[in-house]
């Protein structure tokens, strides 16, 4: 089968978390929503269809991958809306179901089977989800979650990181060779916890997998004196340092370094929380670092529901718990306090110890109340000084992408008045 994964209108919503990525490149769980689809249904090929934005660098990281319609090779296409946070029984749903289909989930079409004379068509449609395409077309309810805003993935991680770790559990032995664990560090529920190979548990660590299992990838350092509680993931080459507390429905991402204290949270990826500070409820784009003492507030006094700013306009989430989304290369200084709901852009720089504005435009700079322009080449040169030294080149492709994204936002940063 021939897989196509897309992205939709509603991708915007995701902002600044896919800037730099496709919304289905974002973490949902120990996988990202990309690595659901293709775990649940099976590909001999794949096509992405992503933003002109992100045409570019999505095809040098993807070079195996085509990102166009073959009409002349492909008889039949199986697409799939990226922001679906795919199941095992919403796969086997649109599997046994034969010929065209549209597939819906709510209002949202979540995947469309379509055969070789309809596939022309599909150029025009792909970006508006599809929702208009063909009436005669059967439509076909199916039981797929999506998401439409960031805290549907934090929220999602309740089951998500349970699905996934079941996944890779399946694929891989929980052997004992090749890990490490200190004769003192605590495995509670030693059954549930799976530990890769060349990880290290130090010791008196506490792994405690009485309300969840936990997964531990490869290469990972648990240094002394920390506690994790599943269901919790900690990506393969990352690191948490000795003392950190990271509760249940955590997903550390690869090649990250965490400490403090870490709750119902997602690190995407080469992001640092390196000293003490809470962090809840929360979305943490790669390299991303939270300076030592930052601190997220996810909990109003009133206890009501926490409002986000998204494109420009305030939006209820409609739940009680939401913390911080970062966008990738965002910078926060020591002590930083970031209040319910904030959203911070692409590559800013943020410091000051009173309380930050909710909302800070891509390449801001500054204090809370003095917040200027960060110059774009300088939050390059940053950029690719912070890859270089996780041995990730900074390529010509993705500092243009910055550079575009610069661009773009310049009427966000409007407000800013202060120099960087």
């Amino acid at each position: 089968m021939h897989i196509g994964i897309f992205e939709d209108e509603s991708s915007r919503n995701f902002l600044p978390l896919t800037y730099l990525r496709p919304v289905f490149d974002l973490r949902c769980g120990a996988l990202t929503l990309r690595e659901k689809i293709l775990a649940h249904l099976p590909a001999d090929s794949i096509t992405l269809f992503v933003r002109p934005l992100l045409f570019d660098l999505a095809r040098e990281e993807n070079p195996s991958i085509s990102f166009s319609i073959d009409t002349g090779r492909i008889p039949e296409y199986l697409l799939v809306n990226g922001r679906s946070i795919m199941t095992r029984a919403g796969a086997r749903t649109i599997m046994k179901t034969k010929g065209e289909a549209i597939f819906i989930s709510g209002k949202t079409v979540v995947a469309a089977r379509l055969a070789a004379q309809n596939l022309d068509k599909l150029a025009g449609e792909i970006g508006s989800g599809l929702s208009s395409f063909n009436d005669t077309v059967p439509r076909v309810e199916v039981d797929i979650p999506v998401a439409t805003y960031p805290w549907d993935l934090l929220y999602s991680l309740e089951t998500e990181i349970i699905n996934d770790i079941v996944f890779l559990a399946g694929r891989k032995k929980n052997s004992k060779k090749g890990k490490s664990v200190h004769r003192s560090a605590v495995l509670i529920e030693r059954k549930n916890i799976f530990i890769g190979k060349k990880s290290d548990i130090g010791p008196t660590a506490v792994l405690d997998a009485s309300n969840g299992p936990i997964y531990i990838g490869q290469g990972v350092k648990i240094l002394p004196h920390t506690f994790i509680a599943g269901p919790a993931t900690i990506g393969d080459g990352s690191v948490v340092k000795a003392g950190a507390r990271i509760y249940g429905h955590t997903v550390i991402g690869p090649v990250c370094k965490v400490a403090g204290e870490i709750e119902h949270s997602i690190f995407q990826s080469h992001a640092n929380k390196a000293h003490d500070g809470y962090v809840g409820h929360s979305f943490i784009g790669s390299w991303a670092n939270l300076g030592a003492g930052t601190t997220t507030s996810n909990l109003k006094n009133t206890y009501g529901n926490v409002k986000a700013i998204i494109n420009g306009a305030s939006v209820d989430s409609g739940r009680m718990f939401l913390g911080l989304t970062a966008g990738d290369h965002v910078k926060t200084g020591i002590n930083a306090t970031l209040d319910t709901g904030t959203v911070i852009g692409t590559s800013s720089n943020i410091y000051g110890t009173g309380l930050l504005p909710k909302s800070i435009s891509p390449f801001s700079w500054g204090s809370g109340t003095n917040l200027g322009i960060y110059d774009c080449e300088r939050a390059i040169d940053v950029a690719a000084r912070v890859m270089a030294r996780r041995s990730v080149t900074c390529t010509d492709t993705y500092k243009n992408l910055l550079r575009e994204v610069f661009r773009i936002t310049q009427h966000e940063r409007s407000r800013n008045t202060a120099t960087s």
